[in-house]
């Protein structure tokens, strides 16, 4: 089975420039745990909850005067809309990531979860990858 059969394409983006706090919001108007990040239409990065705790909150930052791009998690991991979904959750488990972005012809296509690999194909390997995943 290939990743674009089980992906998420509706994609919710930020700019590089808005403020954490806003990328907060956003988060918390989607129910997500992560946002790409663009700048000038190219994927740049990723926030996740994490990384405003880490990068942010942590450090003393104040979250309306930094910039998402301060925060994001650079040197992206993604898989294609054709990879094997057995591949993409390897990545994910190798990475530690729940969410892997799916890009094609260098634009950000969706993303594939975990989640969305679980509902449809129950075995070992994303159990291990899960598990792996959950001991940080």
């Amino acid at each position: 089975m290939q990743v674009r059969e089980i992906m998420s394409d509706a994609v919710i983006c930020c700019d590089a420039q808005e403020s954490v706090t806003k990328v907060a919001h956003v988060m918390e108007q989607h129910n997500i745990g992560s946002v790409p990040i663009q700048q000038n239409g190219e994927l740049r990065g990723i926030v996740t909850d994490r990384d405003i705790v880490l990068r942010c909150v942590a450090q003393g930052k104040n979250a309306d005067h930094c910039q998402a791009q301060e925060v994001m998690s650079t040197g992206i991991t993604y898989c294609t809309p054709s990879s094997l979904v057995r591949d993409a959750v390897e990545i994910m488990a190798e990475h530690r990531i729940r969410r892997l972005p799916v890009i094609e012809d260098n634009t950000l296509k969706g993303f594939v979860s975990l989640c969305d690999a679980a509902r449809v194909k129950a075995d070992m390997e994303i159990a291990k990858a899960i598990s792996e995943i959950s001991m940080d």
